[in-house]
C-alpha cells in the first residue's frame, strides 16, 4: 500500500519532490501510526466487504473501518460478526492463491462493542485475524481498556510467528473524560494503562459525537469542533497529556459527519486566491464544488487538527479520503526546514537562518517539530515548492459517492 497510489509516474514527478513510501500492515509501528490517516468507517453488516477491497471501490483508501458498535443495529449484531469473518476469509484465501494482491490491501480495523465480542472475534477469525491491524476500543476506560488491551497483548504473544502485530486504538468519549470535574483524574488513569501497553497502542482517538451527545450538542457544517468550547477544551486536555513529546502517542482528529450541502449561514471558510494561483478557472471550479458540500468546514478542521499535532481523521464518506490526504502532505519548505533542524542537531550551532531567508530554525526548540515532518513525509510525500495540496486534489477523484 502506498498513499496516491493511483497516480502515473509522470504526475509522480511533477507533483512530488519526495513520492510517499510503501508499507502494509507488518511496518512498524510509528509508520503505521501516520499511515492511518482518514480511516472510513462502514457497517460490519456489508456484504460486499471483501469485492469492495479487492477491486478498490474507493480510489486511494488506505484505512477501513468495519463497524461493529454503533453502525449496526442492537438486533444485528451476530449476524455481523458472521458476515465479517466470512468476508476476511474469502479475502485471505483470495491473498493465499495471488500474493500480488497485499499491495492493494489497506489497513484494516474493526471497531468492537465489548472485550467478549472482541474475544469471539479473535476465535472465529483463526489466521484471518493477520489481515487486520488494530481493534478499535469504545467508550475506553482504564479498567474496560485494561481488558482490552490484555486480550490483545495475549493474541500477539501467541500469535503465528511472522504474523503482523495487532494493535488496539482507544477512542476517548465517555463521560469521564468530558466532565470538568473527573478529567484529569481519569485521563491520568488511562494515559498510566496505555503506558504499561504502549507497544500494541497505535494512536488515540476522540470520539467527538459522543462527546457532544452529553451536552445535547451538534456542531453544523458552518463550524469546526474548535468551536465548541466544551469539546476544544477537552481535546486540547487530551494533545496536552498524549501528544508530550517525552512519550508521545499519535492522536487522530475526530469525525467529520457531513458530506452533502445544505443551509449556509456563514461565509465560506477557504480562500477563493490558493484555488485561483494552483489551477485558474478550474481552481475557482473546485472551490466552488467544495463549498457547495459544505467541505469548505472539513478543510478547515483538518488544517486546526494538523496545527494541534493530529494526524488523520475519522470520516464517513469516501469523499473525503483524498482531500484529508492532500491536507497532510508536507510541503518542500518544512520538510528542507527540518532537514536543516536535524542535520545542524550537533551542538555547534544553536540557530540558523531558513533556507527560505524568511524564518530562524532554532535546533532544540524546534527539534521535535521536525522530527514529525519527517515522520509524516514518509507516508504522505513531499510536494514540490510549486506546488500544493490543491494541485494535488485536481488529481484525484472527487465526490465518490457509495
Amino acid at each position: 500500500m502506498r498513499y496516491f497510489n493511483y497516480l502515473s509516474q509522470a504526475e509522480e514527478e511533477e507533483l512530488f519532490y519526495s513520492v510517499p513510501v510503501h508499507y502494509d500492515n507488518a511496518s512498524e509501528r510509528e509508520l503505521l501510526a501516520y499511515a492511518i490517516g482518514p480511516a472510513l468507517y462502514c457497517p460490519a453488516t456489508r456484504p460486499t466487504i471483501a469485492r469492495d477491497i479487492l477491486t478498490q471501490r474507493h480510489r486511494g483508501l488506505t484505512s477501513w473501518v468495519f463497524d461493529l458498535e454503533d453502525a449496526i443495529g442492537d438486533q444485528q449484531v451476530e449476524a455481523a460478526e458472521h458476515s465479517l469473518v466470512e468476508q476476511v476469509h474469502y479475502l485471505q484465501e483470495v491473498m493465499d492463491k495471488d500474493s500480488s494482491v497485499r499491495s492493494r490491501i489497506p489497513l484494516l480495523f474493526i471497531r468492537v462493542r465489548s472485550v467478549e465480542q472482541l474475544q469471539r472475534i479473535i476465535r472465529y477469525m483463526g489466521e484471518g485475524m493477520q489481515q487486520i491491524t488494530g481493534i478499535m476500543l469504545p467508550k475506553f476506560n482504564a479498567v474496560i481498556g485494561e481488558q482490552y488491551l490484555q486480550v490483545i497483548a495475549e493474541y500477539n504473544h501467541s500469535r503465528h510467528e511472522g504474523a503482523p502485530v495487532l494493535y488496539g486504538l482507544p477512542i476517548l468519549e465517555t463521560a469521564a473524560v468530558i466532565y470538568r470535574e473527573s478529567r484529569l483524574d481519569e485521563l491520568l488513569s488511562i494515559k498510566r494503562v496505555l503506558d504499561a501497553y504502549q507497544d500494541y497502542v497505535l494512536n488515540v482517538r476522540i470520539g467527538a459525537t459522543d462527546f457532544s451527545s452529553l451536552f445535547g450538542l451538534r456542531r453544523s457544517s458552518d463550524m469546526t469542533i474548535y468551536d465548541i468550547t466544551t469539546i476544544r477544551d477537552c481535546i486540547s486536555d487530551i494533545i496536552n497529556l498524549f501528544g508530550r513529546m517525552e512519550s508521545p502517542y499519535v492522536i487522530s482528529g475526530p469525525v467529520w459527519e457531513y458530506f452533502s450541502s445544505g443551509e449556509r449561514v456563514l461565509k465560506p471558510q477557504i480562500r477563493q486566491s490558493p484555488f485561483e494561483e494552483a489551477l485558474g478557472a478550474d481552481g475557482r471550479k473546485l472551490r466552488n464544488e467544495y463549498i457547495n458540500h459544505h467541505v469548505d468546514g472539513l478543510i478547515r478542521e483538518v488544517i486546526m487538527d494538523k496545527e494541534n499535532g493530529m494526524i488523520g481523521k475519522t470520516i464517513i464518506h469516501p469523499s473525503h479520503i483524498g482531500l484529508v490526504q492532500s491536507l497532510y502532505t508536507v510541503r518542500q519548505e518544512e520538510y528542507e526546514d527540518a532537514q536543516g533542524i536535524i542535520a545542524n542537531n550537533t551542538g555547534e550551532l544553536g540557530v540558523f537562518k531558513s533556507g527560505y531567508a524568511n524564518k530562524m530554525n532554532e535546533i532544540k526548540p524546534h527539534l521535535n517539530w521536525a522530527r514529525r515532518i519527517m515522520a509524516r513525509s514518509q507516508i504522505y510525500g513531499v510536494l514540490h515548492e510549486q506546488q500544493h495540496f490543491i494541485s494535488l486534489l485536481s488529481e484525484q477523484e472527487r465526490h465518490v459517492y457509495v
